[in-house]
């Protein structure tokens, strides 16, 4: 398939309910929370998540988690050295990072699409310094309005080792936005697309990935049904600038509130500002 002609741009609208959508490490895993209150999931958790559904639909993937992998590579260096494809280029004491770029381009959707710094120690052929910019940028996901962060505490009463006499109750907390719903936004860039070699075919593969996020990716903080993609919608440009900044394309969808104390999606209204000469396609969550 050919390299893609046409800009796009993408919002997604998803909820949560009684799940933590996204763990803050630094502030004890509490849900990601800005500085007005309202909820956010990082870009980089929407990528892994984005990674792993690419990975269900059978597509070779770069950046594997040690969770979910299809192979036995245990590091990214591994993985790129054992490639039948990079593993030669790797050694080639001539290559350039343009060979570098293409080939590994070639080999996973991941890198032609978000793109990938391959930084490995070495000397001559061995280090390895390459950039790839990808044309699918995506936007940290940000909740409508502030979040409610319910936390309880929770307690392990378990012995880890045999032989162990019962020792005091281990406590912790645990974490939940009861319910929220988040927008996140995306671009699709033809000049990089040109450069990763990334299709029209692979845009569709990201947005079935978006429109079924959430399958396959249930654990204790995010329960099987408690978080939800309602709608993805898709902008496909004429051209390949595009007649409209993204930034207007996206400010074009506003998302509000229909009742004080909303529940659930439906208390939810989609507002369009319709832009002339350009469609959206609305596909709904799975």
């Amino acid at each position: 398939m050919s390299v893609l002609k046409n800009k796009i741009d993408f919002a997604v609208v998803l909820s949560v309910a009684k799940a933590n959508p996204n763990g803050d490490p630094l502030n004890g895993n509490r849900p990601r929370q800005n500085y007005d209150g309202h909820g956010e999931i990082s870009d980089v958790a929407i990528k892994r998540k984005i990674r792993n559904r690419l990975l269900d639909m059978d597509e070779n993937i770069f950046v594997q988690s040690n969770e979910k992998r299809s192979d036995e590579f245990n590091s990214l260096r591994e993985r790129a050295e054992k490639n039948e494809a990079l593993g030669p280029v790797m050694k080639d004491k001539k290559r350039t990072s343009e060979m570098f770029s293409e080939v590994a381009c070639k080999e996973w959707i991941d890198v032609r699409s978000f793109g990938q710094v391959f930084a490995f120690k070495g000397t001559g052929a061995k280090g390895v310094s390459v950039g790839v910019r990808g044309p699918v940028s995506i936007h940290t996901a940000t909740s409508v309005d502030p979040i409610d962060i319910n936390s309880m505490q929770i307690t392990k009463s378990v012995n880890s080792e045999p032989g162990e006499s019962k020792g005091s109750d281990t406590m912790g907390m645990k974490h939940r936005v009861d319910f929220g719903v988040y927008v996140f936004y995306g671009s699709i860039n033809t000049h990089l697309a040109e450069n990763t070699g990334f299709t029209g075919e692979d845009a569709d593969k990201i947005k079935q990935a978006l429109v079924t996020l959430f399958e396959n990716d249930a654990s204790s903080a995010r329960p099987e049904g408690s978080m939800e993609i309602n709608n993805v919608y898709w902008w496909e440009h004429d051209t390949k600038l595009g007649q409209y900044s993204s930034a207007k394309v996206h400010r074009s969808l506003t998302v509000k509130k229909k009742i004080e104390e909303p529940k659930s999606f439906t208390d939810y209204e989609v507002i369009f500002d319709e832009l002339e000469g350009l469609k959206v396609d609305v596909i709904e969550g799975q």
